[in-house]
């Protein structure tokens, strides 16, 4: 588990991926959402976060970690990817970090999330208040420093799993307008994802209804997921009922959590990382930039 970094000059690190087939990356830069803290927690923002092994919790200073693929592999595209963990914790390494290599492998810059948590023990948070707004000021910095980043700022999408899923319910379906009056110019910024991927997404993921303006979306769930097959189908059926582009793979098996699919002794699953290039792909938000 990556702990919270200073920044430091850029190290190599080699990472074993297996099928991503990514050798090396930069050792990812973390930025805070917000430098003076996220509103309602900047009493808090200086609490270390407690991880360990796969997870991480105590989160009261929002960050995105920031992962670019190599200039001669970068679309211009990029993702915010929010872990899973059931509001209580993030699965941070297998559900931010390595979706993260996996897109950087694709040329996608990733923005891997860490949101304060609502269910956690003693929590403040609410997943529609805290949750939502960090997801909307990631996708928001992301966007401002596109240029920064050589990104398009039209091709910017956000990804999650399980509770990340819900989260990115949260914002997938609003206009995202900024404030134009806002003293932060962070805040001026558009919000809304230009495409949104849901990894076996649970419940509070779907609205009351899709509106035919809602962004592109990529959904994969197995239907023996006790928690989340049925949120992904009815999220299916919902975008099929508004005239939403939308494409689904619903797997014969391998439950919730599967992660990457690295892990998993099913075909299906284990390959399924290359379901989402595809689509990346058709979808033409992989087409390197102009």
């Amino acid at each position: 588990m990556i702990r919270t970094l200073k920044i430091v000059p850029a190290l190599i690190v080699f990472i074993g991926l297996g099928s991503a087939g990514f050798d090396a990356v930069e050792t990812p830069k973390r930025l805070s959402l917000w430098p003076n803290g996220a509103p309602g927690s900047e009493a808090r923002r200086k609490e270390p976060e407690v991880a360990k092994d796969y997870w991480v919790r105590n989160i009261h200073d929002p960050s995105i970690e920031v992962f670019l693929p190599p200039a001669d592999r970068a679309t211009g595209a990029g993702v915010v990817v929010v872990p899973g963990g059931g509001h209580r914790l993030l699965v941070y390494k297998a559900e931010g970090q390595e979706p993260a290599e996996f897109l950087n492998s694709l040329g996608v810059a990733a923005f891997a999330l860490k949101h304060r948590l609502a269910r956690e023990e003693g929590s403040t948070y609410s997943i529609e208040r805290d949750a939502r707004a960090d997801a909307y000021r990631a996708l928001r910095l992301v966007r401002s420093r596109a240029q920064e980043w050589h990104l398009d700022s039209n091709r910017i999408g956000i990804m999650g799993f399980s509770a990340g899923g819900e989260v990115v319910g949260l914002v997938a379906y609003g206009d995202g307008n900024g404030d134009a009056q806002a003293a932060d110019p962070v805040d001026r910024v558009n919000g809304r994802p230009d495409f949104t991927i849901f990894i076996y997404p649970g419940p509070l993921a779907v609205p009351a209804s899709i509106p035919k303006t809602a962004p592109p979306a990529f959904l994969l769930a197995a239907t023996d997921d006790p928690c989340c097959a049925a949120p992904t189908v009815k999220l299916l059926q919902m975008y099929r009922d508004a005239g939403v582009t939308a494409e689904a793979h619903i797997f014969q098996k391998g439950g919730h959590g599967f992660n990457m699919g690295q892990r998993s002794t099913l075909a299906s699953v284990h390959a399924w990382p290359q379901r989402l290039a595809d689509w990346l792909k058709d979808s033409g938000i992989t087409a390197p930039a102009p």
